[in-house]
């Protein structure tokens, strides 16, 4: 009865080691897919921002034809007379170079400013790319919990409690939540590894590491020199024939 009592408690102990380990494991893929969908979220603002410059861009091109230069009216020349010479006229400009010149649009005010509204956008999209960056670099340097209650049981001189350990990291992380169930299975998982030692004291459960429990223990008493040993029993050994 003994034997299976001993085996049905080292079973459960098993379990719930891989269920923190696995809780543990789901924690860090939510930080890590949640940091993605902050840098896509703020990607697509980004994007629907230039849809919506461009969208106006077009509508704007669109409704403004480029206006027709003036056809420049052909100059006739009338021969002057003086003094009795006959002074030659000037040539026409021919149809065919005022044809040209008719063709040719004039720059519109819409083309020149097209540029400078492209570069408020990339500028804007760079801007928030950067903005976003920040954030999911944040969110992925945060230490785990197995890391934070490893540091403060080294801190420690004297072994701590689930809910003393709980407390502490709790005031010293305010911006995340901290259970006492999951502190406690994580110590009992450090224990299944021996990385953190446990003790009782009365109805309380303790951990510790073993930096911590190694400097608890007292070190034994230094053996006494020979010349000092034979010293001591020569001053026996007086005593007692006197």
């Amino acid at each position: 009865m003994t034997d299976h009592a001993v085996t049905v408690t080292s079973v459960t102990s098993q379990y719930a080691t891989q269920v923190a380990q696995d809780l543990e494991l789901n924690a860090k893929e939510q930080e890590r897919i949640g940091a993605e969908l902050s840098a896509l979220q703020a990607q697509l603002v980004v994007l629907q921002d230039d849809q919506s410059v461009l969208h106006r861009i077009h509508k704007t091109l669109g409704s403004r034809p480029a206006s027709a230069p003036s056809t420049p009216e052909p100059s006739t020349s009338v021969p002057q007379q003086a003094s009795g010479k006959n002074t030659p006229a000037r040539p026409a400009p021919s149809k065919t170079a005022t044809k040209t010149a008719a063709k040719t649009p004039a720059p519109s005010k819409t083309a020149a400013k097209t540029p400078s509204a492209k570069k408020t956008t990339a500028q804007a999209k760079k801007d928030k790319t950067q903005a976003a960056e920040p954030k999911a670099a944040t969110a992925s340097a945060q230490p785990t919990l197995i890391t934070l209650i490893r540091t403060h049981l080294d801190q420690q001189k004297e072994p701590r409690s689930a809910a003393e350990v709980t407390s502490a990291l709790a005031k010293a992380h305010p911006q995340r939540t901290i259970k006492s169930t999951v502190v406690r299975t994580t110590l009992e998982n450090l224990v299944a590894k021996s990385q953190a030692h446990r003790s009782k004291q009365g109805a309380s459960v303790l951990y510790t590491t073993g930096a911590v429990q190694a400097t608890t223990h007292k070190a034994p008493a230094p053996a006494l020199p020979k010349t000092e040993q034979d010293n001591n029993k020569r001053e026996k050994a007086g005593a007692v024939s006197s």
